[in-house]
């Protein structure tokens, strides 16, 4: 239902996304992840259209996104909960996005219950919290009964109850048929409710696949007799390692830039012999993240 192809975008001389490829299919939940600068919000503008690409397509239900006839009835993107009229309350905010989706306005109550903001829909949007703001901006996503959901940072502001409260409405969304893609900072939350995952650090895509596919290589234990000589062989192979108790030493496999036969050849061409060689995901996600991000994160704050 999302696909992109090689989305490339300069700002001046500074290129902020540079060949960004992904594809999320309908049923699925897909993180997209990368530290502040990376490009991640400039990649999610050039999909609903906000931001012309230099090179690259991308498309929704086959589509690109301003050739929708009616968008809303076929997606909902929250960019920035904040952009919304503070003079309006949260009842007048829905009936016009309903009216603009041409959608029956009764949708406006039900959606009002769902998000939980049933108690506060005469209040004007500037008396919102940032968290109410967020379920304001996630029921004007739901106005039109999309088919895909495109969301920058939706646990901004929602306290634990509220997260949980979000990560059971896309689960609901994904399992109905939808097709969802999100980005956030909140690593344990998307380790908790994402099936794919696509890694961008300094503009460029560095890991892509299903989230328990990378989790299962993000790292691998080693066990020799003779820790001396693995490090020298782990070294001259150009892999970087960490050395543990008990003659162990951890390699970071980055997504998969590293391989299990990378490793174990670089033991067999120095004659190193291995005792153990088995996959370790006790990182998790943020072990992941950090290890694909690590060495290109920049500063940069204009091409979040």
């Amino acid at each position: 239902m999302i696909t992109a192809t090689a989305l490339t975008k300069s700002y001046g001389n500074a290129r902020v996304v540079s060949g960004v490829s992904l594809h999320c299919e309908p049923g699925t939940i897909t993180g997209f992840l990368g530290p502040n600068g990376a490009g991640k919000s400039t990649t999610l503008k050039m999909i609903v259209g906000l931001a012309r690409p230099d090179h690259g397509t991308s498309t929704i239900d086959g589509r690109p996104f301003i050739e929708l006839a009616n968008p809303t009835r076929v997606v909902g993107a929250l960019l920035d909960p904040s952009a919304m009229h503070v003079g309006r309350t949260g009842r007048a905010t829905l009936t016009i996005a309903a009216r603009m989706a041409g959608v029956p306005t009764t949708r406006v109550e039900e959606l009002l219950d769902r998000v939980g903001l049933a108690d506060a829909a005469d209040r004007r949007g500037g008396e919102y919290s940032l968290g109410m703001r967020q379920r304001l901006g996630i029921a004007q996503t739901l106005v039109g009964e999309p088919q895909v959901l495109i969301l920058d940072e939706p646990a901004n502001g929602l306290d634990p109850e509220g997260i949980a409260w979000m990560r059971g409405l896309l689960r609901d969304f994904a399992d109905r048929g939808g097709t969802v893609l999100l980005s956030s900072h909140l690593l344990h939350e998307v380790q908790a409710t994402v099936d794919h995952l696509v890694v961008i650090s300094q503009g460029v895509v560095v890991a892509s696949g299903r989230l328990a596919d990378l989790l299962a290589s993000s790292s691998l234990l080693l066990r020799t007799p003779a820790p001396d000589g693995l490090a020298r062989a782990l070294g001259a192979a150009g892999i970087d390692y960490k050395p543990g108790p008990d003659q162990t030493f951890t390699v970071d496999l980055q997504g998969g830039r590293v391989t299990t036969e990378m490793v174990a050849r670089a033991a067999l061409d120095q004659q190193v012999l291995l005792t153990e060689l088995r996959q370790s995901d006790t990182g998790g996600l943020e072990q992941l993240f950090f290890s694909l991000t690590a060495k290109t994160t920049q500063p940069q704050e204009a091409a979040a």
